[in-house]
């Protein structure tokens, strides 16, 4: 059964950072694209980052390039999100899912985890 944990979501100050941790298991991920996205209160899901876990290739929404990095361990079958300089707009409930191709569409993604908060505020 794959399944997905997100882990590291806390209230933060602006300019403040955070890393995102999300855990994959039951599923061979080598070849697989994670995805981080995150969903603010009465929104829709956005993307947020993903990477493709065989050759490192890494994708930003606008919003958060130069802010944020993706990384993955492929050993341990994780995947993080480091958030620096955080604003209030980056708010949200941040997922983790798997797919196959590097996108911000979540349409694309097919297992999804449960979530992580991230509270930006003073």
């Amino acid at each position: 059964q794959v399944q997905l944990v997100e882990s590291g979501g806390d209230l933060v100050q602006p300019g403040g950072s955070l890393r995102l941790s999300c855990a994959v298991s039951g599923f061979p991920v080598s070849n697989a694209v994670i995805g981080w996205f995150r969903q603010a209160p009465g929104k829709g899901r956005d993307g947020v980052s993903c990477i493709s876990m065989s050759d490192g290739s890494t994708y930003y929404a606008k919003s958060v390039k130069g802010r944020f990095t993706i990384s993955r361990d492929n050993v341990g079958n994780t995947v993080y999100l480091q958030m620096n300089s955080l604003k209030p707009g980056d708010t949200g409930l941040y997922y983790c899912a798997t797919g196959t191709t590097p996108t911000m569409w979540s349409e694309l993604y097919d297992t999804w985890g449960q979530g992580t908060q991230v509270t930006v505020s003073s």
